[in-house]
């Protein structure tokens, strides 16, 4: 082999390795998970599935009332017909259960997605650029923060009196923003004085260049974690308007007004507030988990950049 050839052979570039499919690196994820964040995960892909595909299931319709026609009992036990049993108005609560998680899992949904876009894209700004910027940004966020989330959030739905699942989401969704934006502003003040990006700016990279290449991919798992511990917040928040009568309106189910509706007989029969309750409990308590493993995967990933 010639020389040329040699020097040729020598500066080829090498070819990136392949990365993995999805799929692939969940099960390797999943495997490494303990069983308490493995049951957490199950149960959270369960829960998606039933309230995406609901209307394919074998699902009665949440909302027939089955004594109108002698077809059922109001607060029927839980049987073989009706796996929850049924409410005072004789309507299956299992799949009332299922048709409510839409409502819950579309408004935290729809928070989780503002706050990650628009609150870590400020959020990652102000941090990185710092100066005037940070400090206008902060205050306003400060101010919003400084009101009780849940009376500001009664406040505006009051105001708009309007109650579909579009305004609660977007509602939400706003009142989301500034919590993201100051974990994502912590997080970006912490990467922008790394090496990595104090090289980047001594070989002119545009300052733009390196917030979408180097701050913000670094504050997204962060972010990811805190979105799933902020999830649960939101189902919390919505199930609170919802038993208190400000959320989706009737006949949509929701899991808040199933335990409102069923309060009332809670002395008499308790399965008709106990199983909406539980699905809240357990979804609430698998977002949690699974997102402190987020978290201390992210831990780990941020102490070795």
């Amino acid at each position: 082999m010639s020389e040329v050839e040699t020097n040729t052979a020598r500066t080829e570039p090498i070819p990136p390795p392949k990365r993995r499919p999805v799929w692939v690196r969940f099960a390797k994820a999943f495997m490494e998970m303990g069983w308490g964040v493995k049951l957490a995960t199950i149960w959270l892909i369960l829960i998606c599935f039933g309230a995406i595909f609901a209307d394919f299931l074998p699902l009665k319709d949440p909302n027939y009332q089955g004594f109108i026609y002698g077809l059922a009992q109001t607060n029927e036990n839980p049987s073989g017909t009706y796996l929850f049993g049924t409410d005072d108005l004789s309507r299956d609560i299992f799949a009332r259960i299922i048709y409510g998680a839409r409502v819950s899992l579309v408004v935290a949904l729809s928070a989780v997605s503002f706050g990650l876009i628009i609150g870590g894209f400020f959020g990652s700004l102000v941090g990185f650029v710092r100066g005037r910027v940070d400090t206008v940004v902060m205050a306003g966020v400060d101010v919003i923060l400084a009101f009780p989330g849940l009376v500001l959030l009664l406040a505006l739905v009051t105001f708009l009196q309007t109650r579909n699942l579009l305004v609660i989401s977007f509602v939400i969704g706003l009142l989301s923003i500034p919590p993201y934006t100051r974990v994502a502003r912590a997080n970006a003040l912490s990467i922008s004085r790394r090496e990595f990006v104090t090289a980047a700016e001594a070989i002119g990279t545009k300052r733009f260049v390196i917030l979408w290449r180097e701050i913000i991919p670094n504050v997204l798992p962060s972010l990811f974690a805190y979105a799933m511990v902020a999830a649960a917040f939101i189902i919390v928040l919505e199930g609170s308007l919802a038993f208190l009568g400000l959320s989706v309106q009737p006949p949509t189910p929701t899991w808040g007004a199933m335990i409102n509706q069923a309060r009332k007989d809670i002395r008499l029969v308790l399965h008709p507030v106990l199983f909406p309750s539980a699905a809240m409990v357990f979804t609430v308590l698998s977002l949690n988990t699974v997102g402190d493993w987020l978290r201390a995967r992210s831990s780990v990933r941020g102490s070795a950049l």
